[in-house]
């Protein structure tokens, strides 16, 4: 194919076709699907948009298309993973400027979402009602051990014994599971994620009894390599609903555990670190209204101190 024929080409051509050269194998299956959705959108909104019609105004056009239906983050990275496509076109010389230079993004307002979590009476309700004593690894206990550290869903499938120190009283988290592929290991998401994260003695005897005889390498959650975060958010939900107390889901318990060490006086940081949070600004940002409602109690403290100061 000459330039010139290659410039004529579609760019949901272009783009699938460097999607199938750069990324498959070289990135995850989950951020391959979000390339692959993206040239969807791109075949749905901008089809007859060929290369050598690719400008600021095309590419612009194209984003305020795809902002109409999606919020401005996601937005964002739809733009960040055309933008890599659109350079190497650059590159070659088949796009004659780089036309995702000063791009404005755009996208529907989020709609406000409230993190959903137990308070500390409905925990202990669901924790006492699980059925812990049949001492063989349920998604009872893996409910149990995710209200207890904060895991994500997919770091706590990819626990297996050797995480555990049990002498030291602290497990692991350096790897995920890929439930949402073919199963198996995956890096955590993010550096910060790799850490140690203290646990009491009470899940420290436990889970020693429970794993005793467990093979050190295999996940002790993963009991298939197709695991599916509604099954376990099911068992949760069907606990929750007996109980009559607020039907959470899983990840809702890794908030429900933020949220209790922020109203029991634990400093944002050791928080943020307990999470694996990438830095502390996401952790303020996702748990801004009990911070908010933190500040309120504190100036509550404040005026009752100043008050008696005379």
């Amino acid at each position: 194919m000459t330039k010139e024929e290659a410039r004529k080409q579609y760019f949901h051509e272009y783009y699938e076709n460097w999607v199938r050269i750069y990324k498959e194998g070289a990135v995850r299956s989950v951020t391959l699907n979000k390339y692959l959705s993206n040239l969807s959108w791109i075949r749905k909104l901008a089809s007859d948009l060929r290369l050598e019609d690719l400008n600021k105004t095309t590419y612009q056009q194209l984003l305020n298309d795809y902002a109409i239906f999606h919020e401005k983050q996601t937005t964002m990275d739809f733009h960040h993973q055309l933008k890599g496509a659109i350079i190497d076109a650059v590159d070659d010389g088949l796009v004659d400027k780089d036309p995702t230079r000063k791009a404005i993004i755009k996208g529907k307002i989020p709609a406000k979402k409230k993190i959903k979590y137990l308070n500390q009476f409905e925990l202990h309700t669901l924790l006492s009602n699980l059925n812990l004593h049949d001492m063989n690894l349920s998604w009872d206990w893996f409910i149990l051990l995710v209200a207890k550290t904060g895991m994500r869903f997919s770091e706590a499938l990819a626990l297996t014994v050797d995480d555990f120190d049990f002498a030291h009283q602290t497990l692991s988290i350096n790897k995920t599971w890929d439930y949402k592929g073919e199963g198996g290991f995956l890096p955590t998401k993010n550096k910060s994620s790799v850490r140690k994260v203290q646990i009491d003695w009470q899940t420290v005897i436990q889970f020693s009894e429970l794993t005793r005889n467990y093979p050190k390498e295999k996940p002790i959650f993963a009991f298939d390599s197709f695991v599916y975060n509604s099954t376990v958010n099911h068992v949760l939900e069907r606990h929750c609903r007996r109980l009559n107390i607020p039907v959470i889901s899983i990840h809702g318990l890794r908030h429900t555990h933020a949220s209790l060490l922020l109203f029991a006086g634990v400093s944002i940081a050791s928080v943020s670190r307990r999470l694996g949070h990438s830095s502390i600004t996401t952790t303020q940002k996702t748990y801004i209204h009990i911070i908010q409602e933190l500040e309120n109690q504190d100036i509550d403290l404040v005026m009752r101190s100043l008050s008696g100061l005379l």
